[in-house]
C-alpha cells in the first residue's frame, strides 16, 4: 500500500470537489491566455516561481506562469517543487516520508529515483511533519495536473537553509527537457496597496537581475527564490515576468494586501 499524504487544505484553499476545482483551474488558464498570450514557438521554461495563497486570490497569477507549461506539457515528467515552511520549523531542505501526494483531482507518485539523486547531502532531511499541513506546496499541484497530466514529484519544504545549499539540491536535480523546476512563494504581506505595489515591483526587478533577496519580508519563500537565483547565474537562465499583482487586484480589499508575482526562467531567450 502506498504511503499516502493526503489534500490538508482543499475546501480551504481550493475547492475540494474535483469537478469545481478542475473548472476553476481552468477557467483561471483560459483568462491567463487572454490576459498574457504565450508567443508562438517560444521556448518551455525551465524554471517557474509562482505565488501559493487560496486561489481566489492567487490562482489567477499563477495561472500565468502554469500556462507557460502547456505547449511542452508532453515532454514533462518530473516537477521539482520547492516552497517555504509555514507550521514545522525546518533546518534544511525536508523531503518527505510519503511515497504519494493526493489530491481532489487524484494522485500524484514522488519520484523515488530522482531522491536518490540528493543522498549525502547533509541539507536534506525526511520529515513527514514539515509536509503534513504545509499548503506552499500542495496547492501547486492541482495546477500541474491539469496542465501536464501524469508526472512524478520531488517535493522539497524548504527552512533555515542557504541559498547555494538550496542551488546545490537543484543541480542534482537539474535533468533535462523532462524536469521542470517550480519554487513556491509570495511576495510582500500585509502591506497597503500602493506601498505593495512599490515593494513588489522593485522585488521582481531583484529577481530579473538575478540578485539574491535579503529578507523575507520581501517574499516568504525568499530561501528557495534565491537559490534558484544562484542557479539561474551557473546555468545561464533567462527570468521573465509573467504577471505581477496583489490581493487588492484579484479579491481582497486594499487596506493590507499580500503580493504574487509569475516569473519564467528560460535557457534560451524569450521572445518579447
Amino acid at each position: 500500500m502506498p504511503n499516502i499524504r493526503p489534500a490538508a487544505v482543499a475546501g480551504s484553499f481550493y475547492p475540494g470537489n474535483p469537478e469545481k476545482l478542475a473548472k476553476d483551474i481552468d477557467t483561471m488558464l483560459e483568462d491567463a491566455e487572454r490576459r498574457y498570450p504565450p508567443v508562438y514557438g517560444e521556448p518551455m521554461p525551465k524554471a517557474l516561481i509562482v505565488p501559493h495563497a487560496g486561489y481566489i486570490y492567487s490562482g489567477p497569477i499563477a495561472a500565468g506562469g502554469y500556462l507557460r507549461l502547456r505547449e511542452g506539457a508532453r515532454s514533462i515528467k518530473r516537477v521539482v517543487l520547492l516552497g517555504p515552511v509555514h507550521r514545522v520549523p525546518v533546518l534544511g531542505m525536508a523531503l518527505p516520508s510519503a511515497s504519494t501526494f493526493e489530491t481532489p483531482l487524484g494522485n500524484v507518485p514522488v519520484d523515488v529515483a530522482a531522491i536518490k539523486l540528493l543522498a549525502g547531502l547533509s541539507q536534506v532531511i525526511i520529515s513527514a511533519p514539515a509536509h503534513a499541513l504545509e499548503h506552499s506546496l500542495e496547492v501547486q499541484i492541482p495546477f500541474l495536473q491539469r496542465v501536464l497530466g501524469e508526472f512524478s514529484l520531488v517535493p522539497l519544504a524548504v527552512g533555515d537553509c542557504r541559498p547555494d545549499a538550496v542551488a546545490e539540491v537543484l543541480e542534482r536535480l537539474w535533468g533535462g527537457p523532462e524536469t521542470i523546476i517550480v519554487i513556491s512563494s509570495d511576495l510582500s504581506h500585509y502591506l497597503p496597496y500602493d506601498t505593495a505595489r512599490r515593494i513588489d515591483h522593485d522585488t521582481v526587478e531583484a529577481l530579473l537581475g538575478l540578485h539574491l533577496l535579503p529578507s523575507h519580508e520581501q517574499a516568504c519563500g525568499a530561501t528557495p527564490v534565491n537559490g534558484i537565483i544562484v542557479a539561474a547565474r551557473s546555468k545561464g537562465l533567462i527570468p521573465k515576468l509573467i504577471d505581477l499583482r496583489n490581493s487588492g487586484d484579484t479579491a481582497g480589499d486594499r487596506d493590507r494586501v499580500v503580493g504574487y508575482a509569475s516569473i519564467a526562467f528560460y535557457e534560451e531567450v524569450p521572445h518579447a
